[in-house]
């Protein structure tokens, strides 16, 4: 089977085909000539992952799936949640979202936050489809680690003592909220092709 995942992030792209594997054949938006920056206008997860799926299937007549994901810290009431990618601004730079996310939260000793993560497959069945991964865990101090990307260097999981940004893919693909919905889009396309 083969399925376009809509984004231009290559970072979730090499995440998804690792969780997926060879199953399932991952083409990307320039696989398939799309250079333009796919619409994420919605004031919800859910929103924006449906506006970017269905793009992609009405524009280019493809199976695809999007994603859109948000930090949600609980002493911010849910933010930067949607606005995650653009908490500092519109130039969408981890570094100074993460700065601001940091002072936001200077004075809260509850560091409480999960990472959400809604996924949408449009042009298979009738109707989109949603799939949704959360991980809980904690805002940290300080960045550590080198690895990942957006606020891994500052979120620690639950039950573990590092960050994000402090694992390698493949660990972070063991527990992560995104590896979590795309291990249900997979059993999905699995069970749907028995």
């Amino acid at each position: 089977m083969r399925l376009c995942f809509a984004s231009n992030n290559k970072h979730k792209l090499e995440e998804i085909r690792n969780v997926v594997g060879g199953k399932i054949d991952i083409i990307s938006l320039a696989d398939i000539k799309c250079y333009e920056e796919l619409p994420e206008t919605r004031t919800t997860l859910e929103g924006n992952s449906l506006q970017k799926a269905e793009y992609v299937y009405d524009h280019f007549h493809v199976a695809c799936f999007a994603d859109d994901t948000g930090l949600e810290v609980d002493a911010l009431n849910g933010a930067p949640g949607v606005y995650s990618a653009r908490y500092a601004g519109e130039h969408r730079n981890s570094d100074d979202n993460i700065a601001l996310l940091l002072q936001n939260l200077r004075n809260d000793t509850n560091r409480r936050a999960q990472f959400r993560t809604v996924i949408t497959l449009v042009g298979l069945e009738a109707e989109p489809v949603f799939f949704e991964g959360i991980i809980r865990g904690e805002i940290i101090h300080d960045k550590k680690g080198i690895s990942g990307f957006g606020y891994d260097p500052v979120f620690v999981p639950e039950g573990h003592s590092r960050t994000f940004a402090e694992m390698t893919l493949e660990e972070k693909n063991q527990l992560s909220h995104r590896a979590i919905a795309v291990k249900k889009l997979a059993e999905y396309l699995r069970n749907r092709t028995v």
